[in-house]
């Protein structure tokens, strides 16, 4: 089966739903995401300057955890995606 090529809504939503999810090491994140590490490292640095996720450092290792705002996000995308066709929706989750 050939995949299309995720648009960058996708793949930052994708991030905040793996987090949102309870991983929050940066190397499970890419994994879980199909991301490779510098895209990544991209994606996480916005998605903190948003305040949507915070960065927690401790022994130079740095764990992301959704924020409120990073929730709400999703909620609203789940909501919106539930409204739409499923035609519509298919093809972006």
């Amino acid at each position: 089966m050939i995949r299309r090529r995720r648009s960058r809504l996708e793949v930052y939503l994708e991030v905040l739903r793996v987090i949102g999810k309870g991983e929050s090491k940066p190397t499970r994140i890419m994994y879980k995401t199909n991301l490779s590490w510098m895209p990544l490292q991209e994606i996480l640095n916005f998605l903190v300057s948003q305040n949507l996720i915070k960065e927690i450092e401790s022994n130079n290792r740095k764990e992301y955890f959704i924020m409120e705002k990073g929730k709400r996000i999703l909620t609203y995308f789940e909501e919106i995606r539930k409204i739409l066709p499923q035609e519509i929706t298919e093809a972006y989750y």
